[in-house]
């Protein structure tokens, strides 16, 4: 299977007030993270993280991380990766490092890319456009909310806090991006 996840900022404890996640301190929240990705992604899954998967930690610490997380382990740089330049991360433990990647799926495409963009490649074809960056549910902020109703359902945001906590499946982004599909080309 596939899998999804976004701005799991491990080892930020600021993070936890900022968005007000759940979590009384990092160490509940960074072994939360970790025992919710293990509870869904196998060993033989794919997992694609769309940037911002430690914030604050060293390279010591990113590699302690995501070697107890399931699965082979594909990064799109966000805005804090800076652990990828620290001299002791050892960024084998993915399988590749990217700023941007199209992934085939079914019959369709997804757009992979930390930051929420207006159009995409494929936009009027069967594509979806899959990002993080944005930790709170935009619908609730108004002068941003109207800047993603023109992105669409097909603009999924695959980030933790907006998934409780949880990777979220290539399949779930497909049924939510295009089960109105054959509505909107008909």
């Amino acid at each position: 299977m596939i899998f999804f996840i976004a701005d799991a900022h491990f080892c930020h404890t600021n993070i936890i007030k900022m968005c007000g996640r759940p979590f009384t301190d990092v160490n509940e929240m960074n072994e939360t993270l970790i025992a919710n990705w293990n509870a869904v992604v196998s060993g033989s899954d794919e997992i694609y993280i769309l940037g911002d998967f430690l914030y604050k930690g060293s390279g010591d610490d990113a590699k302690k991380i995501a070697n107890r997380l399931n699965g082979k382990k594909y990064l799109i740089k966000g805005n804090h990766e800076k652990y990828l330049t620290s001299g002791n991360f050892d960024t084998s433990v993915f399988e590749w490092i990217k700023d941007y990647y199209e992934l085939s799926y079914r019959d369709a495409r997804f757009i992979l890319f930390h930051y929420p963009i207006a159009q995409w490649a494929h936009f009027h074809r069967k594509s979806a456009h899959l990002h993080g960056h944005c930790h709170r549910n935009t619908s609730q902020i108004p002068e941003v909310s109207a800047k993603f109703e023109l992105m669409g359902e097909r603009a999924i945001n695959v980030g933790v806090d907006l998934n409780n906590y949880f990777p979220v499946s290539a399949e779930s982004v497909y049924e939510r991006a295009f089960r109105n599909w054959k509505k909107e080309s008909g």
